[in-house]
Order: C-alpha cells, then structure tokens, then sequence
C-alpha cells in the first residue's frame, strides 16, 4: 500500500482527496493535518466519510509523521507549501501540490501576481507541471508535482491540439470560463453565500486573474512561442463545476472546409486518454455530465464553417481540476493503474 498524507484537509480539495482516495485499492491515508481543527475526527467533521476514516483525526503538521509517507498531497493556501516542501523532499517524500506554489516556472512572475516573494524558488526547476495529457513520461519519475489550476486544465486542454497542430492564430485567443462557488474555497466569505450567489452570474478578474500567467505558460508550450490570451472567469450559481468557451482563429489556408477535420483532430489527439472525452460532432457538454469526476468533456465546432473555431470543454473543479488530477499524478508516480480510485461515473442529477 503507498501511504500518503494530507497536509490542509478542511477545505473541500481536501475532503474531496479523502473521499476518492477512500475507493482507492492502492492507497492508505496516515495523516491529515490541520492547526485549528487538531483532535477532531474527519468523520465527525464530514460524516460522509462516515465507516470510511474511522480512526483518523486531524494534526497539527509534523515533518517526521509527513516525512514518513511515500507522498504528501498539498491541499492549502498558496505559499504554506513553500516552507515544508523542501524538508519532506529531503526525506525521501514525494510531493504533490495542489496550490499554485510550484506551477509558474518563473518565481519573480509568481510574486508579481500572488503578492509575495516566491518561498522556495530552489525549488521550481524540480517541478513537473501535472498535467499527465502533456507530461505522462516526466510525472513518473517525478518528485515534486504542481498540479493545475481549474481553469487552466479546462483551458489547455480544449486548446492543446489546436495548438500543437500549428492551425490557429496564437496571438488572440479567448477563454471565456464559468465556474461553481466552491472555486473560492470553503472559508466564509459573503459574495460565495448562497443569498448572494443564487439567480445571479457575474465575471471576475477581467482585467488579470492569477491563472492567466499559468494558462500562457502552458499554452505557450504547446504552440512552440508566446501566445495572445484573453481570458474571463465568471461566478456562476452552482456548487461545482467549470464550463469554458474557447474562441480562436484558424491560419488561413491550413484547412479545408470540412469541419469534420477538426473533429478529427481531436479524437486522434486524445484517443489513449482515459480522462478526457471528446464528444460527438454537434455536442454541447453539460457540467452535471462530469459532477463527481475526473472527467474533461470536450466538443469543437466551427460555425458555418467559417475561420472561427469553438471549443467547449466541461470539467469539476473540485476533481478533475484539483483532487481527481492529484490522485492521478500519484497513480502515475507510483507505477500505479492510472484509472485507480477515479473509476466512478458522474453523478445525476
């Protein structure tokens, strides 16, 4: 069994890494820490869990009890990995951070946009970016993993064959994104209360939002050069759940005027991926259709057939763009079945 511990485990990535990793055949959790909630059972917090984590309590954060686990996911604020990754790293642990700490590459960015100096920046050129639909090969011998942001696993991956395939305009893309209030986290704050968010959508971040430098990083990767992005996250009144509507120009006479190239393009792309679905030509992807899952839904159309390309992909935030992602690193990493503990269908309604 590969022991793993929880660093963070109040928030709803952390209860949503205990509840898939409770179906896990492979994986035993030895400790979940949390300073303002030590000594209290996981299952009186989430009686969800109830006949699952009958034993486990929270902790406070101890390196030698962490450091003695094969892996340690990271389910906190950023900036909290910066300071215990390195000592669990020395240890031999490895390390999955589901913060944004390690997933820009440059660390004077990452202060520019998270208003602190960068804690750990030894420590970049270590980590792998865990998206396993572009770096399945370097996850597996990884040590240190930053895991995607939601937005920009819902992004990257509508845009990537796109991209790779050299048959849009880089320079202006657009990414217009909806996402559940649990994208703010589980603390209180009053524009994620129900009153406040229900029979309401607003946007957010329009000017510059702390996924965008991520989404180019990565964007940018796939197109061989920097790439021209607009993007706008909205609130949206559902609990879970991220819809993006990718908008972007084809290179003029780099296809013909079959749409069903397109289509093409995208099942050959992700045809061995058993976390992304392409869906047949003309679908509109739901967010309830991935609730609960690891699951990105992906469509493309080309209206009239024209130059414009629209992709809309589908994902759960709480999942696929945080926890579910998590685990599948972990499954990679340690040589596991990559499907393990990620095997249930979405729930509905």
């Amino acid at each position: 069994m590969i022991k793993v511990g929880i660093v963070g485990g109040t928030g709803y990535t952390g209860v949503e890494l205990l509840r898939l990793l409770a179906q896990h055949p492979d994986v035993e959790v030895e400790a979940i820490t949390s300073r303002s909630e030590a000594g209290v059972r996981v299952d009186a917090m989430y009686p969800n869990l109830r006949g699952h984590y009958d034993e486990l309590c929270f902790s406070e954060p101890d390196t030698e009890r962490l450091g003695a686990c094969d892996a340690v996911f990271f389910a906190t604020p950023h900036g909290v990995a910066h300071a215990l990754a390195g000592e669990l790293l020395d240890k031999g642990t490895r390390v999955i951070d589901l913060s944004a700490d390690f997933r820009l590459r440059d660390a004077e960015e990452w202060a520019a946009w998270y208003g602190q100096p960068h804690g750990a920046p030894a420590l970049l050129e270590r980590a792998v970016y865990g998206l396993p639909e572009v770096n399945r090969e370097a996850i597996r011998s990884a040590q240190l993993i930053a895991v995607p942001g939601c937005y920009p696993t819902a992004v990257q991956l509508g845009l990537l064959p796109l991209l790779e395939a050299g048959l849009i305009e880089a320079d202006h893309l657009i990414a217009d994104c909806k996402s559940g209030v649990t994208g703010a986290g589980r603390g209180a704050k009053v524009p994620s209360l129900m009153a406040e968010a229900s029979e309401s959508m607003k946007a957010y971040g329009a000017s510059g939002h702390r996924h965008l430098p991520e989404i180019r990083q990565g964007l940018g990767d796939a197109a061989g050069g920097q790439v021209g992005l607009t993007f706008v996250p909205h609130l949206t009144p559902m609990i879970r759940g991220i819809h993006a509507t990718l908008y972007s120009r084809l290179v003029a006479g780099r296809l013909t005027a079959e749409s069903g190239e397109l289509q093409s393009l995208f099942e050959r792309r992700f045809a061995d991926e058993p976390f992304v679905d392409v869906m047949p030509a003309g679908s509109h992807p739901e967010t309830r259709s991935v609730k609960g899952t690891n699951l990105c839904r992906l469509a493309v159309h080309r209206p009239g057939n024209g130059d414009t390309v629209v992709v809309l992909a589908v994902i759960d935030n709480l999942v696929k763009g945080a926890s579910g992602q998590a685990i599948h690193n972990l499954n990679l990493m340690f040589g596991l079945r990559e499907t393990a503990g990620l095997d249930a269908p979405a729930i509905m309604p």
